[in-house]
C-alpha cells in the first residue's frame, strides 16, 4: 500500500483520478495490443499442420483479454479506494483491498480455467474432423468421454485452488468430503448409477451416437443423438426423443443394427403342384440368379431348395445375405430379386400359388367326381358344395 501511497500528493487530493484513468487508458491499450498479438500468432498456426498451436491461440483469445481488463480495473479500484484512505477508514480501506486482492486472484483462476476448457473443446473439435481419430484408433464416443473427464477435472481443480486462495483448508475439504459422500451417495444412489452406466456404456461401447439400437427387454428404438452422464438421448423413428436412464443399460440386452455386416433375404415362395416337374429347374435358376447378382454377398451362406409340400402349393425357400446394410437399398435389391424370381417361375411354364382347395366325390361304382377353387372364393366354393350335395343326392353318396 505504501507504494501506492506515493502516488498521491498532499496537496493534490484529486492526483488519484489521473491515476485511475491513467490505469484504464493502459489496460484498453494492452487489450488491444494484445488483441492484434494473438490475431498475427492466429494466421500464422493456420499455416501449419499442428492442431495444437490452433487450439491453444483459439483457447487464449477471450481468457487473456478477461484476465487484461480484470487485473486493469481491479487495480484502478484499489487506487481510488486508496486515495479515499485517511485515518478514520483507514480500516475499510483494508478490508476492500483484501477483497479486490481476492477477487484478482479468483478472476485470474476462472481466466485460467476457462481457457483450460476452451482448449480441450477445440482439441476435440480439431480432433474430430482431422485424421488423428483414426492413427490413435479413437472413436467418437472415446473421444467424447476423455474429454468431458478432462473437463470435470479441470473444474474440480479450480474449486479447490479458489477455495485454498479463500483460506479454506483443502485437506478438511477432502475429509469432508469423504465422510460425507457416503451420505451422498446413499442419497443420490440413481445419479451414480447413472452415471456408472455412462462410464459402462463409454468403456464397453455397445453403441455410439448415431447408432441404430433397439432392446427386446424395452420398449426402446431409435437412433443414438446423444449421451451423457445421465440420460442418453435416442430419436424413434417416428421421430419422437426418447430419453432412457443409463441405468438401464446395464440390466437390459441391447441390439445394435447399425453394426450388422449384411443384410439378410429369407423368403418363401410356392409353386403349384401342376408345377412339381418344374421345380427343381426353378430352383437352380434362381439360385444361379442370386451368385450371378451383382449386390448378393456370395461368400455368406446361400440357399435355395425346396422347403415343404404346403395345402396349396410346393413351397421352396431362398436365403441369401446382400452386400449393403443401408435400410432403404436393401429393400430395393430384395423387390429387384422378387421380381426377377417371378419372371424365372413363369419362364418354366409354372406359377405362384394362391390358396386353394380341392374335393373328391366317389359314386356307387367307384369313379370319382372332383371339384376345385379358391378358398376365398365364398360363391364359388358354395356353388361347388351345393352341386356336390346333388350329384350326391342323385348317387346317394353322404358330403
Amino acid at each position: 500500500m505504501s507504494q501506492l501511497e506515493t502516488l498521491l500528493d498532499d496537496n493534490g487530493e484529486f492526483i488519484w483520478i489521473g491515476t485511475v484513468f491513467l490505469i484504464v487508458l493502459l489496460t484498453a491499450v494492452t487489450s488491444f495490443v494484445g488483441k492484434r498479438m494473438i490475431d498475427r500468432i492466429e494466421k500464422r498456426s493456420e499455416k501449419t499442420h499442428n492442431l495444437w498451436d490452433d487450439a491453444l491461440v483459439h483457447a487464449l483469445r477471450q481468457p487473456v483479454r478477461l484476465a487484461i481488463w480484470m487485473t486493469g480495473l481491479l487495480l484502478a479500484a484499489e487506487v481510488a479506494f486508496t486515495g479515499h484512505a485517511t485515518a478514520g477508514n483507514q480500516a475499510t480501506v483494508d478490508t476492500a483491498t483484501q477483497i479486490i486482492h481476492n477477487i484478482r486472484s479468483i478472476g485470474i483462476i476462472i481466466a485460467v480455467t476457462w481457457g483450460g476448457l476452451r482448449f480441450i473443446k477445440a482439441v476435440e473439435r480439431s480432433v474430430t474432423k482431422g485424421e488423428v481419430m483414426t492413427k490413435l484408433s479413437l472413436d467418437r464416443m472415446t473421444l467424447t468421454a476423455i474429454a468431458r473427464l478432462l473437463r470435470v477435472t479441470v473444474l474440480i481443480t479450480s474449486c479447490l485452488i479458489i477455495m485454498q486462495s479463500l483460506g479454506f483448508s483443502i485437506s478438511g475439504v477432502l475429509a469432508f468430503g469423504g465422510i460425507g459422500g457416503m451420505a451422498v451417495g446413499f442419497a443420490a444412489k440413481d445419479m451414480l448409477a447413472n452415471f456408472f452406466g455412462a462410464l459402462m456404456v463409454y468403456l464397453d461401447r455397445p453403441f455410439a451416437v448415431g447408432d441404430w439400437v433397439r432392446s427386446p427387454d424395452k420398449s426402446i428404438e431409435g437412433t443414438v443423438e446423444d449421451i451423457g452422464w445421465r440420460l442418453t438421448r435416442i430419436r424413434t423413428f417416428d421421430k419422437r426423443p426418447l430419453y432412457v436412464p443409463n441405468s438401464v443399460f446395464a440390466s437390459v440386452v441391447v441390439e445394435n443394427p447399425s453394426r450388422m455386416t449384411h443384410r439378410r433375404i429369407y423368403e418363401t415362395i410356392g409353386v403349384r403342384y401342376d408345377d412339381m416337374a418344374q421345380v427343381n429347374a426353378i430352383t437352380q435358376d434362381v439360385e444361379a440368379m442370386l451368385r450371378g447378382h451383382n449386390d448378393i454377398a456370395t461368400d455368406q451362406t446361400l440357399m435355395v431348395h425346396l422347403n415343404q409340400f404346403g395345402p396349396s402349393s410346393v413351397d421352396f425357400f431362398i436365403y441369401t445375405f446382400t452386400k449393403t446394410t443401408d435400410w432403404v437399398e436393401f429393400h430395393g435389391i430384395k423387390q429387384d430379386i422378387l421380381l426377377k424370381i417371378a419372371e424365372i417361375i413363369a419362364s418354366h411354364g409354372g406359377d405362384i400359388a394362391y390358396p386353394t382347395t380341392t374335393i373328391h366325390l366317389a359314386d356307387d361304382k367307384g369313379e370319382s367326381l372332383e371339384t376345385s377353387g379358391l378358398i376365398s372364393d365364398s360363391k364359388a366354393a358354395s356353388s361347388r358344395s351345393g352341386g356336390a350335395k346333388k350329384a350326391a343326392k342323385k348317387t346317394g353318396t353322404k358330403v
